[in-house]
């Protein structure tokens, strides 16, 4: 199949082409550079794209958006965050909806912050969206989405969970701290974490790609969810690192954006269900938490 990209540098894109690719796709990547060979050109701020690169594809997998902790939430970044994946979604999908030879599927991210703070409630992807800045992001995101449903291209939106993978994403942040005895639970650690690996990651997003059935939103996360304190022991234990530090709620108080980006990333709680996935057959790699990390950190 010849499949395009965007967000094709990023954790997960690069991952995702470098399976494509293994298994003899060809990767087409929708960059903003000039002279990328085989790539298409866009610039999602100004809304243009070389649509004619898009002609004759099989699939198209949006991923690509400012990146969520890439700095404090200021203004001017919560700005950057809505718009590069609003824009860029709303960019993409009317240039996909205006070709001749339209892709049989888009794969276009979103993210479980999508319900917002939701304590012990078991989230399903028929769920409500939440009420806080994440959770516009991501209906805003997935929003233009529609106009590549309705020019009859079969659309999953995947509300992708914490991705773990230790060269990056935000346990490749932490694995420091952990490394350095200084992994901590967040507040009381009863927040719910919903989190998958990479490489189920991706599998998952080739299973939408290849599945009639996956369409509309798509919950990619383990079937283990876990509270954070859960999570925080489970990455000491294969770390083996003590795990015995707090992280006071007062954090979320920090001014300049900090405390805001501080709360969504470590305070919020989504306990979310992979109800699509389990329903037209998936099978995880990684289900369980301990077994996972045990993959992800081998003994020496």
């Amino acid at each position: 199949m010849d499949i395009a990209i965007t967000g094709s540098n990023g954790l997960i894109g690069s991952a995702l082409a470098a399976s494509l690719r293994a298994d003899g796709h060809r990767v087409v990547p929708v960059v903003r550079s000039a002279g990328v060979a085989g790539s298409v050109r866009w610039d999602p701020a100004a809304g243009t794209i070389d649509a004619d690169g898009l002609e004759g594809l099989d699939a198209v997998v949006h991923l690509a958006g400012e990146g969520i902790a890439a700095g404090p939430w200021t203004e001017a970044q919560r700005a950057r965050i809505h718009d590069s994946r609003s824009d860029g979604t709303t960019t993409l999908c009317r240039a996909l909806a205006g070709l001749e030879r339209k892709p049989a599927v888009l794969v276009s991210g979103s993210a479980i912050g999508f319900y917002g703070d939701r304590g012990d409630e078991v989230l399903t992807e028929a769920s409500s969206s939440g009420t806080d800045f994440l959770a516009q992001v991501c209906r805003d995101w997935e929003a233009p989405t529609a106009l590549a449903t309705e020019a009859g291209i079969r659309t999953a939106t995947i509300r992708t969970g914490i991705v773990l993978d230790p060269k990056g994403g935000a346990l490749g942040k932490q694995l420091l701290a952990y490394k350095l005895g200084l992994g901590a639970k967040a507040g009381r650690g009863d927040q719910w974490m919903s989190w998958i690996t990479l490489r189920d990651e991706v599998r998952a997003i080739r299973h939408a790609i290849d599945t009639e059935a996956v369409r509309g939103p798509v919950n990619l996360v383990s079937p283990d969810p876990v509270t954070n304190a859960e999570f925080t022991d489970a990455v000491g234990r294969a770390l083996h690192r003590p795990t015995f530090l707090t992280l006071p709620r007062a954090l979320r108080h920090l001014p300049f954006g900090i405390g805001d980006l501080v709360g969504s990333l470590l305070f919020v709680s989504d306990r979310v269900a992979p109800g699509v996935l389990q329903a037209t057959g998936y099978a995880f790699e990684d289900p369980q938490l301990d077994a996972a990390l045990a993959t992800l950190f081998p003994r020496r």
